[in-house]
């Protein structure tokens, strides 16, 4: 697969498993949230639509005003082929995202690493997150680390591991220390070493673009994903190199132990197209 709509019609035409015409999406939902994190001062302001398939659910975040809650009245029932050809690009990637999490789960394959984020506050919960995912950097020191998608914690494991954050993101103009925030991704990509991007690329179009780039550079890509877990994983191998999927429940709306799981792509797989 080289795209992610190279996928999607894979699992339309059936060759990835069962039919999608024949799954129903059970549920569908929406989740508008906002964390201030004790000692930050970025308020974080999320929208993530959901849908659910049997014994799994797929997330995807959104822009603001992107979709109207009112979709999940629409949405909920439907087959889920229908979500997959039809639906606004967030609703679909979420579908896209239940229908691999339900033919794999993440807890249920064999080369997933589970890294249990501690019960606690948000904000020990956020650090022991963002520190699993700067765990996937091999990186030497002073290597420049692109940060598609900012959340502060992540901006410290990165110096933490001895990189240089280059930080990119549509929203955010500094990080928590000052350093400024391009909204130039191909500024970043094209400086980088290494890349590091959140899943919520899938849902503006921008995946594809940083997958390619990251390629014909032949950089290490490492996907942070809560949106779309599992449509990220399909590309582990090939183009990216190391993905930190969080299946929902997300770490942000429990102070229970949860699970992510980490996956590395094999030496062999590095190398794949």
């Amino acid at each position: 697969m080289k795209t992610v709509d190279d996928l999607l019609t894979a699992v339309l035409d059936g060759e990835l498993g069962p039919d999608p015409a024949e799954l129903t999406a059970t549920s569908v939902f929406w989740i508008h949230h906002g964390t201030r994190l004790a000692g930050g001062n970025v308020t974080y302001l999320n929208q993530y639509v959901l849908t659910r398939v049997g014994a799994s659910f797929g997330g995807c975040a959104f822009e603001a005003g992107e979709i109207d809650p009112e979709i999940c009245k629409d949405a909920s029932g439907s087959p889920l082929a229908t979500l997959l050809r039809e639906a606004p690009r967030p609703l679909a990637m979420a579908a896209l995202d239940a229908y691999l999490a339900a033919t794999r789960p993440h807890r249920d394959a064999e080369d997933a690493e589970p890294v249990t984020l501690p019960a606690g506050p948000p904000e020990v919960r956020a650090v022991a997150r963002d520190t699993a995912i700067a765990g996937l950097l091999d990186i030497p020191q002073g290597a420049k680390v692109a940060l598609i998608g900012v959340v502060n914690p992540l901006v410290a494991a990165i110096r933490e591991r001895g990189g240089e954050p280059l930080p990119c993101d549509f929203n955010l103009r500094t990080t928590q220390w000052g350093d400024p925030v391009s909204r130039n991704m191909h500024e970043v990509l094209d400086a980088a070493d290494a890349v590091v991007a959140t899943g919520m690329t899938l849902s503006n179009g921008t995946f594809d673009t940083i997958l390619a780039r990251c390629r014909e550079r032949d950089v290490p890509l490492i996907v942070y994903a809560q949106s779309g877990s599992a449509v990220a994983r399909a590309f582990l191998g090939a183009g990216v190199t190391a993905l930190s999927a969080e299946p929902f429940p997300f770490s942000q709306f429990s102070a229970e132990p949860t699970a992510l799981y980490r996956y590395r792509a094999t030496p062999r797989e590095k190398g794949g197209s």
